[in-house]
């Protein structure tokens, strides 16, 4: 699922391309949004709020999409040839004069009233790349609940939005716990907020994600990712626990020579 930095670099993108001008085309190929058209109105912004975007509308309307698990809009120049995925896959066309924004495989798509985005984003925590961060806010969130398991507390978005399974493990792996130790057993849980807002928002303009201070490819992250591979700190085997059938699984990784705490629950 792409995290908050994705999201922001895409709401960048779409902005760039759409803002400013009024659409020459609007397709949504959606069910419920079949017989909406939007041709002739003028982009005002794309905004991300964590993993969701907004692309806002003048009289006030908003295009309200997630691209949850392998979703993704990709922009090319007007006439220009489309190569993010088959037909059949599209789920949004936005053109202007200039580019065609492509939404594919959107499972979440829907127009709200721009003064109603409250009902699509209302219950999400303070926004690690928004203007709304508050850390004292996020911290306060995520300890209460403080049996909860630090990388579960950290993944609900509710607590604090845009982290995901990549940014859940790597700050599990900075913080020296495995990822089911309770959250209030944390030492220092506001590192873990500030460690959360510094890596999303230095890796936010760009493609490689990178926790350790490495950017060549393979050495950019600690744990995540390379099960079975030495941990770049110490050199001990990283572990996966691969997700289960229940929805409450994701995918864990950590290393077992850093990181201290309970190993994970039996299935």
């Amino acid at each position: 699922m792409p995290e908050g930095d994705t999201v922001w670099r895409t709401a960048r993108q779409l902005h760039r391309a759409l803002s400013g001008a009024p659409l020459v085309r609007c397709d949504l190929r959606v069910p419920r949004l079949a017989t909406v058209d939007l041709t002739g109105r003028e982009v005002l912004e794309t905004a991300a709020r964590g993993k969701h975007l907004l692309t806002r509308f003048e009289g006030g309307l908003t295009l309200h999409s997630h691209l949850r698990m392998d979703g993704a809009w990709r922009v090319y120049p007007h006439g220009g040839r489309w190569s993010g995925g088959p037909g059949h896959q599209i789920r949004a066309v936005l053109t202007t004069t200039a580019h065609s924004a492509v939404g594919y495989r959107l499972p979440v798509l829907e127009l709200l009233r721009t003064a109603n985005e409250d009902r699509a984003v209302g219950h999400l925590g303070p926004d690690l790349l928004g203007p709304d961060w508050d850390a004292a806010e996020a911290l306060d969130r995520l300890l209460s609940d403080p049996a909860r398991p630090v990388a579960e507390a950290l993944l609900d978005q509710r607590n604090l939005a845009g982290v995901g399974n990549v940014y859940a493990a790597e700050l599990c792996f900075l913080a020296g716990v495995t990822p089911w130790l309770p959250i209030g057993e944390v030492p220092s849980p506001e590192r873990l907020t500030a460690l959360a807002k510094k890596l999303l928002e230095v890796n936010k303009a760009r493609a490689l994600r990178v926790t350790t201070g490495d950017v060549r490819a393979g050495r950019n992250l600690w744990v995540y990712g390379r099960a079975g591979k030495p941990c770049p700190r110490c050199g001990t085997a990283v572990r996966v626990r691969e997700p289960g059938p229940s929805a409450t699984r994701r995918v864990a990784y950590w290393c077992p020579g850093c990181q201290t705490g309970p190993p994970p629950p039996s299935v």
